[in-house]
């Protein structure tokens, strides 16, 4: 899903624009790349992220790590939530560890019991949503919000447990950007780890179509040919590896095909500075699914990251989906249509835009719902049976792109040691 474009001097990415600066592995995959001078960081000292709320955009309250208050005053002075929702966050403070949860809660459960209804609605669900794509009735407590479940069990009060960890870690570096990317582009990473990988491997361009055993080998099975292997990573969507390994074990199969997927679009665009009249003094803003029709989330690209942007053009870049399967059936103008009406109502944008590009990804966004962590309990059981099989992506111990290389990192070294 990593893909950079150029389109009409404007820097594109149609999937990820970006990795946390927190999860290291992303930033040493780079340094291995040689690519540390193209690093940049979001404009950190502009970042204010709106969330919309009866047809306004009400700005998120500083002091917010996710939907956990660590300061008192922002949360105290903002119009995002109610007074009663305030009180209930002043009372979490003094929340008692309650021992391990006896089982897994979705994201909601676990937010409303901490914080009440309006955290879940205005806080949790729209900055999940803009990640996952997904809801947060679904979504797995435990394996979404794995570190805020660790501190529930240490201190009781997620508010408590976050300040309780700042002090014992110190602060980040102010210096430190909360996203980075890269100056060309996130494409600028593929491109360079094929460049580096390439004369270390053969590409093979063939539609694999199962893997199957040869003792003491493994058997893949292309549209074309048949290659023997010694060890394989299946680096693709769970459901892609769920029907390669059908005839190898259809245990492990099944189990890969109950994870589920949601389909996503972005849309981008582009407009002439001295057309458009609305101040974009922010990343950008996400809509709540009570609020929201089919935009889940807007960044303001320019405002976000340096060198992405002509002095003379403004980009918006939309994000669509979110369980909403019926947005691949739209045509291309039906969905520019949509989404140029919502951003009419919410942003009040009435300029024409000088381009727009459109990026569809079916079946893209693993979701990690209720249970998430017992299905991937289960398939390590069933891959102990292949010593030699791997599996790799979004689909199992983190989405963004710092979780997909920290696990592919580790299985190449498994691969070496063998």
């Amino acid at each position: 899903m990593i893909r950079t474009e150029v389109v009409d001097g404007c820097l594109l990415d149609d999937g990820p624009d970006s990795f946390l600066s927190v999860k290291p592995w992303a930033m040493e995959l780079v340094r291995e790349l040689g690519l540390e001078k193209e690093v940049i960081g979001s404009n950190d000292h502009l970042r204010v992220t709106y969330v919309l709320k009866r047809g306004r955009l009400v700005p998120l309250p500083d002091g917010l790590m996710l939907m956990v208050p660590t300061r008192v005053l922002p949360l105290l002075a903002s119009p995002l939530l109610g007074w009663k929702t305030k009180l209930h966050m002043a009372r979490e403070f003094f929340r008692r560890p309650g021992g391990i949860r006896p089982c897994d809660v979705s994201v909601a459960q676990f937010v409303r019991e901490h914080f009440g209804q309006e955290a879940v609605d205005y806080l949790a669900e729209p900055l999940l949503a803009g990640v996952y794509g997904g809801d947060a009735e679904q979504l797995s407590a435990a394996s979404v919000l794995s570190r805020f479940f660790e501190l529930e069990q240490r201190y009781g009060s997620l508010t408590r447990g976050v300040l309780a960890e700042r002090r014992r870690l110190g602060r980040p570096r102010a210096s430190e950007p909360l996203f980075q990317t890269l100056r060309g582009g996130l494409g600028r990473l593929v491109e360079a780890l094929a460049e580096a990988a390439g004369p270390r491997m053969r590409t093979v361009h063939a539609r694999a179509v199962a893997v199957e055993r040869q003792e003491p080998h493994y058997r893949i099975r292309t549209e074309e040919d048949t290659f023997l292997a010694d060890c394989v990573i299946l680096a693709c969507p769970a459901w892609q590896s769920a029907a390669l390994v059908g005839t190898l074990d259809a245990e492990l199969a099944a189990l890969l095909r109950r994870i589920p997927y949601h389909s996503c679009v972005t849309l981008a665009l582009g407009y002439g500075r001295h057309e458009f009249c609305v101040p974009l003094n922010g990343f950008g803003f996400l809509a709540p699914r009570r609020e929201r029709g089919k935009v889940i989330a807007c960044t303001w690209v320019g405002t976000k990251f340096e060198h992405r942007v002509p002095e003379d053009k403004i980009v918006l870049r939309c994000f669509l989906g979110g369980g909403d399967e019926s947005i691949l059936d739209l045509s291309d103008p039906e969905i520019e249509g949509l989404v140029r009406g919502e951003l009419r109502r919410i942003m009040g944008v009435e300029a024409e835009p000088r381009f727009v590009h459109i990026a569809r990804w079916p079946r893209s966004m693993a979701q990690y719902a209720v249970g998430h962590q017992r299905k991937l309990e289960a398939i390590e059981h069933r891959l102990e049976r292949w010593p030699g099989l791997y599996l790799v992506g979004n689909a199992y111990y983190g989405i963004g792109i710092p979780d997909c290389i920290r696990l592919a990192r580790h299985a190449a070294r498994c691969v070496a040691g063998q």
